[in-house]
């Protein structure tokens, strides 16, 4: 069975790798990196476990790898 993460712990995550809050709109919040091409990612609020297919969804918009959650 894949770990499942937190909402904290995946906002920790995308802030380390350059991330920064954009908005909030209910419970989903909005991050966003800059560069080319610019990366906007929604992660569900105030969860204790997401599960693993909006991890795969996450990933796949951060294009970060599961790797990156694993440190």
């Amino acid at each position: 069975m894949p770990k499942l993460y937190s909402s904290d712990e995946i906002l920790k995550v995308l802030q380390r790798h350059g991330f920064a809050f954009v908005s909030q709109n209910g419970s989903h919040i909005k991050y966003r990196k800059t560069g080319n091409p610019t990366l906007t990612v929604i992660v569900p609020a105030d969860r204790k476990q997401i599960p693993s297919g909006t991890i795969h969804s996450i990933l796949k918009q951060s294009t970060l790898s599961k790797g990156d959650f694993e440190k």
